[in-house]
């Protein structure tokens, strides 16, 4: 049984994600699916996390997103401890079923360093060409 940064014991028979989502899940060997999250006005790709099912399904049933962590191993809603909420709009899973998109309405900054996106001023250098005719 693991504890989420909410106060709420997690156990597998606590009921969660519908079964048919879950089915149509591709889970990476870790048993997560990759989410990405994005601005709904705006279209802006704010930042990437991670889900497992309980996160899915919490995102999905409270309205706020909430990822799992990796390096923690615990589950976090996005705004809980910086005051920066990401409220759920709509949440599509891609034609492969491993990526969810999550669009949101991003309050405050949604990188954890503080920038508006978790891409903002990391542009890597990279050749740029024509498309052909």
């Amino acid at each position: 049984m693991s504890t989420s940064n909410d106060g709420s014991n997690l156990s597998p028979e606590t009921p969660g994600l519908d079964p048919a989502i879950a089915d149509r899940l591709k889970r990476d060997g870790n048993g997560l699916v990759a989410a990405i999250a994005q601005q709904y006005d705006t279209g802006k790709v704010l930042m990437l996390g991670w889900m497992d099912d309980e996160a899915l399904h919490r995102t999905l049933t409270t309205g706020r997103v909430t990822f799992y962590s990796r390096s923690r191993q615990e589950y976090w809603r996005k705004g809980d401890t910086s005051g920066h909420f990401q409220f759920v709009k709509s949440v599509a899973l891609d034609c492969d079923g491993d990526a969810l998109l999550v669009q949101v309405d991003q309050v405050g900054a949604a990188c954890h360093t503080g920038t508006e996106t978790c891409f903002t001023d990391r542009q890597l250098p990279a050749a740029i060409g024509n498309r052909p005719e």
